[in-house]
C-alpha cells in the first residue's frame, strides 16, 4: 500500500438538479478560455487588433472537437462498433475520447477559414496561438484525471496515481500519472515556445512548427509508458509513430521555411494597420518613441527666427546679407552726394 499517492475523484461529474456538471467537459471548457485569452494579447501585441482571435476561434473550436472525436472513433473504432458496442457512445464526448492529432488538424482546418474571411495570414496567426494551445492541452490533461484513464503502468512511486474504478476493464491500484506528466510537458512547451519567440523573433509559422515539434517529443514518452488498449505497429503504439511522424514534418518546416521565408511578418493584420490605430496602445511615432524633429532636438526657427546661434552670436550668413544691405545703401548715398556736390 503506497503511502502517499495522488487520489481520483470518486465522481466525474455532480448534479446541478437534473442538469450535469462534468469534470472532463470544464477542464476543456477552461482550456479553450486560456487559450482564446492568451492568444489575444500575443495577437493584439503583434500589432492585431484585440477580438480577432475569438472570431477566428468560433470557427477552430468546433472544427477542432469533431476532429478530435473523429481521430479517437477511427483508431478506436472497436470500442464503437464490435460485437456487443453501441455505436451512439462514439457521440459521447464528455465520456472523454479526444485525439489531440484530429483536433490540431482539422481545428488548423477551421482556423484557415475563419483567417481567410478576415483576409489574415494564417502562419501569423497559428504562431500567436501556438503557446496558449499548450497550455489548453496542459488543463484539459486533467479531465481525464476526472475520468480516471490514460494513466501509466503500475508504481510505487509518491505522486503514483490511485485509481478506484472497476469500469471499462479497468484495475484498481497505483499507476502512473501520464495525464500529470502529460499536462507538466505541455505547461514546458509552452513556455519554451514564448522563450524562442522572443529570443528568435519567430514568423510566418515557426513558434507553431515548434509547440507541435516539442509536444511530440513529450507525447513520444508518456505515450510509450501507457498501458489502455491500443494499436501497435512493430511493437509501437499508434500514436507514437504518429508522434514520430509529425515531429519530422514540424522540424523540416522550420528549416524550409526559415530559408524561404526568414525573419517576421511586418503586418499581421492589414485592417489593424490600414486604421493606423494601433490595438496595442503604441503611438504612429518612430519606434525608438522619439518625436519627428530634428535630432539634436532644436526646434525648427527656433530664437524666434532671429537667426540667432544658441551661443548669442549672430548667423554668419545674415551677418553678410546685413554688410550687403549697408554697402549698396552707402554707394546710393554716394551717388546722391556727389550729384549735389555738380549742381551748386
Amino acid at each position: 500500500m503506497n503511502l502517499a499517492y495522488i487520489p481520483s475523484p470518486s465522481h466525474g461529474v455532480l448534479y446541478l438538479g437534473p442538469i450535469p456538471l462534468r469534470g472532463y467537459a470544464f477542464c476543456i471548457i477552461i482550456g479553450v478560455f486560456v487559450a482564446v485569452w492568451f492568444g489575444n494579447r500575443r495577437w493584439v501585441a503583434r500589432g492585431g487588433q484585440s477580438g480577432t482571435v475569438a472570431d477566428i476561434a468560433v470557427w477552430a473550436v468546433p472544427f477542432g472537437l469533431v476532429g478530435g472525436r473523429l481521430y479517437h472513433v477511427i483508431t478506436d473504432y472497436e470500442l464503437y462498433f464490435s460485437e456487443g458496442r453501441d455505436w451512439v457512445d462514439a457521440f459521447k464526448v464528455w465520456e472523454g475520447g479526444l485525439g489531440i492529432w484530429g483536433a490540431i488538424a482539422l481545428g488548423a482546418l477551421g482556423a484557415w477559414i475563419g483567417a481567410r474571411r478576415r483576409g489574415i495570414p494564417m502562419p501569423a496567426y497559428a504562431d500567436a496561438v501556438a503557446p496558449g494551445i499548450a497550455f489548453a492541452q496542459a488543463i484539459g490533461r486533467w479531465g481525464n484525471w476526472f475520468n480516471q484513464e490514460l494513466y501509466g503502468r503500475e508504481t510505487h512511486v509518491p505522486w503514483a496515481l490511485h485509481i478506484t474504478s472497476a469500469e471499462g476493464g479497468r484495475v484498481p491500484g497505483y499507476y502512473h500519472p501520464t495525464f500529470l506528466y502529460e499536462s507538466l510537458w505541455c505547461v514546458g512547451v509552452g513556455l519554451l515556445v514564448i522563450w524562442a519567440d522572443r529570443r528568435f523573433k519567430l514568423g510566418h509559422g515557426r513558434a507553431f512548427a515548434l509547440y507541435v515539434a516539442a509536444y511530440c517529443v513529450g507525447r513520444g514518452w508518456i505515450e510509450y509508458m501507457r498501458v489502455d488498449d491500443a494499436h501497435h505497429i512493430l511493437g509501437l503504439r499508434l500514436n507514437d509513430w504518429t508522434a514520430l511522424g509529425v515531429f519530422v514534418l514540424a522540424v523540416l518546416y522550420i528549416v524550409l521555411s526559415a530559408k524561404k521565408r526568414p525573419g517576421r511578418e511586418a503586418v499581421v493584420e492589414p485592417a489593424a494597420a490600414a486604421s493606423g490605430d494601433p490595438a496595442d496602445g503604441v503611438s504612429d511615432g518612430p519606434a525608438d518613441g522619439v518625436s519627428g524633429g530634428p535630432a539634436d532636438g532644436v526646434e525648427p526657427g527656433a530664437g524666434g527666427g532671429t537667426g540667432k546661434r544658441e551661443d548669442g552670436a549672430a548667423d554668419p550668413e545674415e551677418r553678410d546679407e546685413d554688410s550687403g544691405e549697408r554697402t549698396e545703401d552707402s554707394v546710393v548715398l554716394s551717388k546722391d552726394e556727389a550729384e549735389s556736390a555738380r549742381k551748386s
